[in-house]
């Protein structure tokens, strides 16, 4: 089976891995693309706090990476012919062939046992990842099998069932956030809202026909089966005081979500079945809840989604002084923006304008909602070795190498540091959209020279000018 490509970042992308408790997914079965992988009586998989994680030797017994273990350094490092991941316990960082990638919490051993949470797996890679808490098992579906194949699994619609005698899942909430005035839903599972408005005091109501939380939602938002209902306080919107969830009914299963407003506000509901609904108040005081929150089609203009990466509880790398990643990030989207505003020929969205964090699965569907032309990714870069400086702009498809080439061109004119080329590199934002898509590694934050040009005003400004040239020149605006 051809599993080195996602396996290989299931390395990358640890996360969240405190001291394991055997809980309830002890003696679980793991599934990898319909094929049950052969455990050993010693080895568990973990729920912790709702979170289902895997022994890192699972993967390499089934797969047989090169994997080696330094003692004296206490890291561990995963290669095959082109790609080295190197991970070093109680360390924020691992490196992928010499770059840096943030973690928020370090990898961690227990009993001589590296646990692998499957969240980040899923969101990363575009794994499916499906976890049977009756059943008591795991499936991993990886990109590369061209269908969602489990035991037991419905191939005409592609949705994974559990095998005979275990649960079948219905539709699970995964993901919510609020920014930019809108209430953006992930779902796992094609939903049909119910939204409405009611007053006295005055809200939006969405309620999700036949569907559960997830686990993972439970898990981000600390609550578990026995507490299903929770709030999301918003702090940056005058109009929205916070966003309220809970199970509303039991039979038939419904989730109830409220946002709660301090005025009356028109909404605009985005749903096209691609598990990413959009609650948008934006809508125009005339709208009545019902236009399109859509840029205009077939008036000759492009969209551009521009993406600052990172934020809120992911705030990328930490400058040499100190300074977050996502707030620099932020910074020249802002910069960006407002000279896009400015265009009359683009229409403009943003995936962020605060320190909020849309999950990378959002900010491609988003892109992928408004039909945009090209997505555009914003960082500031990082390294262990300080001596890593200069701009790298990079692209997944092939669809994209253009639009690297020319975003590139401009960036190094802007910023005058260290060409270090345009490069391949599997990222979910620059996979998973279906326009040209590109991540602007502009310097690296980590670097004593680089990040005294990145802070500066004039030297953002410059970049942000470089920016909006190289995307008007891909898409042939004057």
């Amino acid at each position: 089976m051809k599993k080195l490509g996602f396996l290989l970042m299931l390395f990358v992308f640890l996360l969240t891995v405190p001291k394991p408790v055997a809980a309830d997914a002890a003696n679980a079965h793991i599934f990898l693309d319909g094929e049950p992988l052969s455990l050993t009586s010693d080895v568990q998989v973990v729920n912790q706090k709702g979170t289902v994680m895997i022994p890192i030797r699972i993967v390499s017994e089934n797969l047989g990476f090169n994997v080696k273990w330094n003692k004296a350094e206490q890291s561990v490092t995963v290669e095959n012919a082109d790609t080295l991941v190197k991970m070093t316990l109680n360390q924020h960082q691992a490196e992928i062939n010499g770059a840096v990638v943030e973690l928020a919490i370090p990898p961690m051993l227990d009993k001589q046992t590296t646990y692998v949470p499957l969240r980040f797996v899923s969101e990363q890679m575009g794994l499916d990842v499906k976890w049977d808490n009756q059943a008591k098992a795991v499936y991993l579906i990886s990109p590369d099998t061209g269908a969602e194949t489990v035991p037991g699994s419905d191939a005409g619609t592609g949705t994974a069932q559990p095998p005979a005698g275990g649960s079948q899942a219905g539709v699970t909430l995964t993901g919510m956030t609020f920014a930019d005035n809108r209430l953006m839903l992930e779902t796992e599972g094609k939903i049909a809202p119910s939204v409405f408005r009611m007053n006295a005091p005055e809200r939006i109501v969405i309620d999700l026909p036949q569907t559960n939380f997830s686990e993972r939602f439970m898990a981000e938002h600390g609550f578990s089966d026995s507490k299903r209902s929770g709030e999301l306080i918003v702090t940056d919107n005058p109009d929205v005081a916070k966003v309220r969830y809970a199970m509303f009914s039991d039979n038939p299963s419904t989730l109830r979500i409220v946002i709660d407003l301090t005025t009356a506000k028109n909404y605009t509901v985005i749903n096209d079945d691609s598990g990413f609904i959009i609650i948008d108040l934006n809508a125009a005081e005339d709208s009545g809840g019902t236009l399109p929150a859509l840029p205009p089609v077939g008036d000759g203009k492009k969209t551009v989604v521009i993406d600052p990466g990172h934020g809120g509880t992911d705030p990328g790398v930490t400058s040499v002084s100190g300074v977050k990643e996502s707030d620099f990030n932020l910074a020249v989207a802002l910069k960006v923006s407002a000279l896009l505003e400015e265009e009359k020929d683009i229409h403009l969205v943003m995936s962020r304008s605060d320190d909020s964090y849309p999950t990378l699965k959002e900010r491609a569907q988003l892109a992928n909602n408004v039909k945009a032309d090209i997505f555009v990714s914003i960082h500031g870069n990082g390294s262990t070795a300080s001596s890593a400086n200069g701009t790298e702009t990079l692209y997944t498809r092939d669809e994209s190498k253009l639009l690297a080439s020319v975003m590139h061109k401009h960036l190094m004119q802007a910023t005058g540091l260290r060409d270090r080329g345009v490069k391949y590199q599997n990222i979910l934002v620059t996979r998973e959209t279906k326009m040209p898509a590109v991540l602007l590694e502009i310097g690296f934050m980590t670097n004593q020279g680089d990040e005294a040009q990145l802070l500066r005003e004039d030297f953002q400004n410059r970049v942000a000018q470089g920016i909006v040239e190289g995307i008007k020149e891909y898409l042939g605006i004057r």
